[in-house]
């Protein structure tokens, strides 16, 4: 781990127009913190084309990201794409309601505008792992599959407030923004995901710049170090599918399950959490490579809604994406 050194720090700072949006004066006073202590190079992209070109056109600078979780996933999904992403220090400065930044504080990112810039300036890198599957996608938190909606655990949650649902089956705002998301059942281990609600974009006005597609839901995934607080409701039904660790059959199609969670642990593996019907206890198991198959399923890694899809494997990838924390 290492320090920026403030007197050569070039910087490129991708802000989020969502950001922009929903609090100017945070990203107004992060701007201006970071432009004190650095040479500084402002993107403000109107669409993921020209997040693309400015990292493309970067040279030495550091990318730093004002916005939330989405747009720093973004960023990071570019990088990786450029097989640049183990070899650059990121940086975000979150902003946006507390759900939609649940993954930065997770990470250890303050989520004060003042305290996280100047981690931005002052911070040290910390190497972590990550998880990227068959299709190079990145999971920097952890991802969880829900069971029981629908044939295969094919469709997504139960509808919001409103009680409609969006595209491929997703949760749809209702009026004021909020997403209902699934209930998780009381026992999660560590490194399990908890759905809380979401605070959507609020119509199309608000559509993000890193997803095609309108209306998209955007759960919140805070990863836990112990049970959950008593009183959840457990998953309705189970699904059934086939998990691998490192070639090992962990539960077949005739075991069904009710939840699967999987983040990257320490050592350059994976913690896999596996809750099954017929069992008290989940059964967890490392490994470097996880392989989930078996009816269309979706999953949700980090904040975003995946799927369905027939079979995925995640790899861990040690050491590999760098990111800027506070000292200490």
């Amino acid at each position: 781990m290492s320090a920026p050194d403030p007197s050569e720090q070039a910087l490129l700072v991708v802000i989020d127009p969502v950001a922009r949006r929903v609090d100017g004066e945070s990203v107004r006073i992060a701007r201006d913190v970071l432009r004190g202590g650095a040479a500084t190079k402002i993107c403000l992209p109107d669409g993921p084309e020209e997040v693309e070109r400015a990292l493309a056109r970067r040279g030495r600078r550091r990318p730093v990201v004002i916005g939330d979780d989405s747009a720093l996933l973004h960023v990071v999904n570019v990088l990786q794409r450029r097989r640049e992403l183990a070899g650059i220090p990121v940086s975000v400065v979150p902003v946006g309601p507390l759900p939609a930044v649940s993954l930065a504080r997770t990470l250890g990112v303050p989520l004060g505008p003042v305290a996280a810039a100047r981690a931005v300036l002052d911070g040290t890198e910390r190497l972590l792992d990550v998880l990227v599957d068959e299709s190079g996608g990145v999971v920097l938190g952890g991802l969880w599959i829900p069971g029981g909606y629908g044939p295969g655990g094919g469709t997504d949650a139960p509808a919001g407030p409103a009680g409609a649902t969006g595209p491929n089956g997703s949760a749809e705002a209702g009026e004021g923004g909020a997403t209902a998301v699934e209930p998780v059942d009381a026992t999660p281990g560590p490194g399990c995901a908890t759905a809380e609600s979401v605070v959507g974009g609020g119509g199309e006005g608000h559509q993000p710049w890193w997803s095609p597609a309108a209306r998209t839901a955007r759960s919140a995934l805070t990863l836990l170090t112990g049970p959950a607080a008593a009183g959840r409701v457990p998953l309705p039904g189970c699904t059934r599918l086939r998990i691998e660790a490192d070639g090992v059959l962990v539960t077949d199609l005739d075991q069904p399950v009710t939840r699967v969670c999987l983040e990257a642990a320490d050592g350059g593996l994976a913690e896999l959490t596996v809750h099954t019907h017929d069992a008290d206890r989940p059964r967890r198991q490392r490994a470097r490579r996880v392989t989930i198959s078996g009816p269309a399923f979706r999953y949700r890694a980090d904040n975003a809604l995946t799927g369905p899809v027939r079979r995925r494997t995640w790899t861990v990838n040690a050491e590999g994406w760098r990111l800027v924390l506070p000292r200490g």
